[in-house]
């Protein structure tokens, strides 16, 4: 696994859980919060942990902030920092740019200042949740931020058969990418493959495919 760089500002619930978790997967991470306590509480838990402010240029420009892989910005509901210190990390020459927002108008807002992606967790978990209830068949729903996904499904009619008979990549332009069956993972399955009601697929298409094959299996 490749060792990346990583830069979070703020270390609040949403920033301090990116932090310790891509930390426990191994990667380096620095971490900014202008609350001495929090630093404090979160110091052991990454590679760098520092009081600082980022909407100071000054600041940021002394980090390096080329050199990260990507910049998360969590400050949390503060507006006006977290456009500023998205704005900065923009004019600094950072990579990739991933804003926190509260809600749509600040999120339109931060993209509009330059940010690569903007999430808004609570609105993000909340549309995961419902899609979860609406469509139970869906385990998950993994967004590549390029177009394209990798969709989770559980094996039901008129999902079954041989992979040659289904068609897919033909049908609805996506690729079984594997498929799990008790317990055991079968990767780029050949055309021969037959899918069994229970099967857990891992389906590879651009969001529109995915959604006409949403489409079919709710016919």
């Amino acid at each position: 696994m490749k060792v990346r760089q990583y830069l979070v500002i703020g270390a609040g619930r949403f920033g301090s859980a990116v932090s310790t978790n891509l930390h426990q997967f191994g990667h380096e991470v620095v971490v900014l919060d202008r609350n001495e306590a929090t630093i404090e509480a979160i110091m052991h838990q990454v590679t760098h942990a520092l009081i600082a402010d980022a909407t100071d240029e000054a600041a940021l420009g002394s980090l390096g902030v080329r050199n990260f892989d990507a910049a998360i910005v969590a400050i949390g509901v503060n507006f006006q920092a977290t456009v500023l210190a998205t704005t900065l990390l923009k004019n600094l020459g950072a990579k990739y740019v991933v804003s926190k927002a509260a809600d749509r108008l600040t999120a339109e807002v931060l993209s509009r200042v330059g940010a690569d992606r903007v999430v808004r967790p609570e609105h993000d978990m909340g549309v995961q949740l419902a899609r979860q209830f609406a469509e139970p068949n869906v385990l998950e729903s993994f967004d590549f931020g390029t177009g394209h996904e990798v969709l989770e499904l559980m094996a039901r009619k008129p999902l079954i058969g041989s992979l040659r008979d289904l068609q897919l990549p033909t049908r609805f332009r996506v690729h079984v990418a594997a498929v799990e069956r008790d317990s055991q993972v079968e990767l780029n399955p050949v055309a021969d493959y037959e899918v069994a009601a229970g099967d857990k697929l891992a389906i590879i298409g651009s969001r529109e495919s995915l959604n006409k094959l949403r489409a079919w299996l709710g016919s």
